[in-house]
């Protein structure tokens, strides 16, 4: 297949590093263009009328958005590479399942808890650790959510690993204390070079944070 093939992402988002994971498990190659969310480019603009959102990837010309999406899609259409969803159709609900909980759960409460302070923080904190409490208990003692393999739910959920040092900065707490196995969970992604390359700098995000809530006067 003609693989004209960009991304248009933005370095700390954790849905972009989700693509990039994908693309690098698929062995794929693309270009990268890192976008200015302040002033989107055009070519975004158009690739993304809808929603105006990175992620973005466009095959061919054609565009595909939304983060867990274009994973499938890059799943389906580079399935000569290791497969990222399981192949039973119950064991893919299941995944797709998990996927849609990070998204809802993970990211909500992450943001709240960076995003308030004093008493909201608190029920925030308490939030974001029983929804990874959730995720810990699926976990169980596999070595990853889909069992022996890296997978579909991995490639959603790890690059909120790279987020995870600001929330307990900015929080106050620790989340290997609530929550270990997700700790060594994300100790033996990161030892996958597709993760490591894909995850920036925990300190790095951290010093984005803290200019975003001075922007936004939090």
């Amino acid at each position: 297949m003609a693989n004209e093939l960009v991304l248009l992402d933005f370095w700390p988002s954790p849905f972009g590093m989700r693509v990039r994971i994908a693309l690098a498990e698929k062995e794929v190659e693309y270009e990268y263009r890192d976008e200015d969310l302040k002033n989107k480019s055009e070519f975004l603009l158009k690739m993304n009328p809808v929603h105006k959102k990175i992620p973005v990837l466009v095959h061919n010309n054609k565009p595909i958005n939304e983060s867990l999406i274009i994973v499938q899609y890059i799943d389906e259409v580079w399935s000569d590479k290791k497969p990222l969803l399981p192949s039973d159709p119950h064991q893919r609900a299941v995944a797709r399942f998990w996927a849609d909980f990070v998204d809802k759960k993970i990211y909500d409460s992450g943001r709240k808890v960076w995003t308030s302070k004093d008493a909201e923080q608190e029920a925030a904190k308490k939030e974001f650790i029983e929804n990874l409490k959730v995720l810990e208990a699926e976990l169980g003692d596999k070595a990853y959510f889909g069992g022996d393999t890296f997978g579909y739910v991995d490639v959603a959920f790890i690059p909120f690993y790279s987020w995870f040092y600001a929330y307990e900065k900015l929080g106050n707490f620790s989340i290997e204390e609530s929550c270990p196995k997700i700790i060594e969970w994300a100790k033996r992604c990161l030892q996958r070079e597709t993760v490591a390359k894909a995850l920036p700098d925990q300190n790095k995000v951290y010093d984005f944070i803290l200019m975003l809530k001075k922007a936004y006067g939090i």
